[in-house]
């Protein structure tokens, strides 16, 4: 079997566009972040940054299942004395859903520069209009 290295000046990104409209937020994120990764296309390797750019409309119309809008705590400082500041998934997704999504792909993500530069490449958006529309994006299917 022939094995050969990929270097990142021959990777070809491509553009994709998914609609979490109804999807649960967890299966979606790994879907997503797998694409980001590239571990989709048969070329994969750990240390080449070989991911797509990926579009995600409809934020606010994300799902969590179970008790895990009124349970799942997410927590920030604000960088003054007594200044943690905690709230639930409901309430994020309320304020701001963009963050909700790009935090839980931002996770599943390796934690280095490779992982920082893969999630440059997500765009989150609240409704169903984008402003790619030059990179003739295609359609990706997630399940969940």
């Amino acid at each position: 079997m022939k094995t050969y290295h990929v270097r990142k000046e021959d990777v070809v990104r491509d553009w994709w566009v998914v609609d979490v409209e109804g999807k649960v937020l967890g299966r979606v994120a790994s879907q997503i972040a797998k694409v980001l990764m590239g571990k989709h296309k048969p070329y994969y390797q750990p240390d080449v940054d070989c991911g797509d750019f990926v579009i995600v409309l409809n934020a606010e119309k994300i799902v969590a299942t179970g008790k895990k809008p009124q349970q799942k705590k997410y927590q920030f400082h604000t960088n003054y004395p007594g200044g943690l500041k905690e709230r639930t998934l409901e309430e994020m997704i309320q304020s701001k859903p963009e963050e909700v999504i790009r935090l839980a792909v931002k996770r599943m993500l390796p934690k280095n520069r490779l992982g920082h530069r893969m999630l440059k490449r997500l765009k989150v958006y609240k409704g169903s209009e984008h402003p790619h529309i030059a990179q003739r994006p295609k359609a990706l299917e997630v399940e969940g």
